[in-house]
């Protein structure tokens, strides 16, 4: 059990307090609510560089991560399709350091051209090393247009193509910080050895005073419902065939999106799925196979991916991993397989909150979905969970024409 405080201030900024006495470290998280999801078609991937941008200073401190690591601290963020989310770990007696840091970016982020050029140069170079220069790096770039048709998530959070970013504008920047970089767009968490009111006293005194803004509503293109399976073949200079079926699933407030999220865990476990099993012990039909969900907060993908085998057509594979999925369709899952699986993920919870940032990131996302409560509830959601549910939602979900498919040729070479 993690045990919290809410409080929020005039200004609209939602304030988490998780008091840890056994640490002499201290977490600062600001979760915004905006992902590549709120961008405009014509012009993506400006969360992403927001995030950057973030990093170039404000009007009264020309360098973030300066004071943070003269006080012993170090930051980092990270942008996703739904939010982003910006963390400092520092000691505890220096917290008045990320806070004032923080409430400054907020409060008085610099526009300046040089700042948008060095951060739009460093997105783009991002863009080509991790996207087009990899093997397989264009694939979330190819997958989520198969999949999505309408709803934002048809982008990555990179961006659709580099142009757009070459094309960014300051007024467009401008733009999108005041629409989105706001108090009542955000969640605070604070993490440490602290008492409450001290914590409620220094937040107010340094974020207090930020102006209040409208927060903005979210209105988003929905997905119509797919009435056939589609597919795409894309040939790059990979060391080997790969495929990747998508599933669409239910979004994250949906009690189907942790039948997902459990059936995943089980068709993906290593050396004892199903999959594994039969596709690479006994027919060495690929080399590796795996089994995820992408944890959107909009409706979802559960992905089916691996890697041919020399020799092995994509037609075999396909043939095989219909049977396989007929299985979790058609049969029931042992009550020891189940019981095996939740043990395991009620463990790597566990330890996962043992870390404070961890803490800090899954309470503020919990708060961005109705209440931080629930990472104290998701417990028993996983536990009631039976063996019929995960049949019967295994044969709504894995349909043809619910499915699409991406296939990466391996390029031959003269």
């Amino acid at each position: 059990m993690i045990h919290f405080e809410r409080f929020k201030l005039e200004n609209g900024l939602t304030v988490l307090f998780h008091k840890e006495a056994s640490t002499p470290m201290a977490v600062v998280n600001l979760l915004y609510d905006v992902g590549a999801r709120d961008e405009s078609e014509e012009k993506t991937g400006f969360a992403h560089l927001f995030e950057h941008l973030m990093f170039g200073g404000s009007v009264n401190i020309p360098d973030f991560d300066g004071p943070l690591q003269a006080a012993g601290g170090e930051s980092n963020a990270f942008t996703s399709n739904d939010i982003t989310n910006y963390y400092d770990v520092l000691p505890a007696h220096n917290l008045d350091t990320a806070l004032w840091l923080e409430s400054d970016r907020m409060l008085s982020l610099a526009f300046t051209d040089k700042s948008l050029e060095v951060q739009r140069n460093v997105v783009i170079e991002e863009f080509k090393q991790r996207y087009l220069n990899q093997p397989y790096g264009d694939v979330w770039l190819e997958l989520r247009p198969l999949a999505y048709s309408k709803h934002p998530y048809k982008w990555a959070t990179i961006g659709k193509e580099i142009k757009h970013i070459e094309d960014a504008k300051m007024s467009d920047v401008k733009a999108f910080f005041k629409k989105h970089y706001h108090p009542s767009n955000c969640i605070l968490c604070v993490i440490g050895n602290f008492e409450l009111d001290y914590v409620k006293e220094r937040v107010d005194h340094f974020f207090g005073s930020i102006p209040k803004a409208k927060k903005t509503s979210r209105i988003l293109p929905l997905e119509p419902a797919q009435d056939r399976f589609k597919s795409k073949t894309i040939v790059r200079n990979v060391p080997a065939d790969a495929f990747y079926y998508a599933f669409k699933m239910p979004e994250r407030k949906h009690p189907g999106y942790y039948f997902a999220d459990l059936l995943s865990d089980i068709m993906g476990r290593e050396k004892v799925s199903k999959m594994y099993v039969d596709l690479i012990k006994k027919q060495k039909l690929v080399s590796e196979i795996n089994a995820y969900i992408t944890g959107s907060i909009d409706e979802g993908l559960f992905i089916i991916t691996g890697k041919l085998n020399e020799g092995k057509t994509f037609s075999e594979l396909d043939k095989e991993i219909w049977k396989i999925i007929d299985h979790y369709c058609s049969t029931l899952i042992t009550k020891k397989e189940l019981d095996q699986i939740k043990i395991k993920l009620r463990t790597a919870r566990a330890f996962q909150d043992q870390g404070l940032l961890n803490r800090a990131m899954n309470l503020s996302f919990f708060e961005l979905l109705g209440d931080a409560n629930g990472i104290n509830e998701e417990h028993e959601i996983y536990q009631s969970i039976q063996a019929e549910d995960l049949r019967t939602f295994a044969k709504q979900m894995f349909t043809k024409k619910n499915g699409v498919l991406l296939k990466v040729k391996k390029k031959k070479h003269a």
